[in-house]
């Protein structure tokens, strides 16, 4: 170990570093998370309201079981972010310490320190990966869902007005010659 001050602080950086970006994950998973709870809610409102032979009953049916999914992809990525986090403060500190025990001279304290931060910090590396491959999954699936319901919609219902004889539909006139107002 060094006698520059600088040294603990650059071993406890990148330990840092990721736990506040773990911490910034967490929240955005957090967030998606209450959607889904949010959207499960919306559609169940939805089928509880049809009668129960409506074959409409079972497209929402399909949806919650796709939400289902996403949320259970969710919470085993928000846990494995969370794991992530403890590790990586605990390697922070592990560092810490590790540091300190090395000015007092402790070398095979401070080894020992050293793998045991190795450890933890590669443990939380492994589970922020994961973690960032099943939100991945739950993107895809997500986006599948919303291209399934924009297809649903636009087959039960003219989302883009074509085809609709409504005024609300007709495409507005021409503006008057010469700029003019209406």
């Amino acid at each position: 170990m060094t006698d520059s001050p600088f040294a603990v602080l650059t071993t406890v950086v990148a330990p840092a570093i990721l736990t506040n970006a773990c911490s910034v994950l967490a929240l955005g998973t957090s967030n998606r998370i209450a959607r889904v709870v949010d959207r499960v809610r919306v559609i169940s409102d939805r089928i509880m309201a049809l009668p129960a032979d409506d074959p409409e009953c079972l497209y929402w049916e399909k949806q919650l079981v796709g939400l289902r999914q996403r949320a259970r992809s969710l919470f085993w990525a928000l846990r494995l972010i969370y794991a992530a986090l403890g590790a990586f403060a605990s390697a922070a500190l592990i560092a810490i310490v590790g540091s300190a025990l090395a000015v007092t001279g402790m070398e095979p304290v401070f080894q020992a320190s050293a793998i045991a931060g190795l450890i933890v910090g590669t443990a939380g590396v492994a589970g922020l990966a994961v973690g960032c491959v099943l939100m991945v999954t739950e993107v895809r699936l997500a986006l599948s869902q919303t291209q399934e319901e924009a297809e649903f919609a636009s087959a039960h219902h003219s989302v883009s007005g074509i085809g609709r004889t409504s005024p609300a539909a007709q495409p507005m006139p021409p503006p008057p010659a010469g700029g003019g107002v209406l």
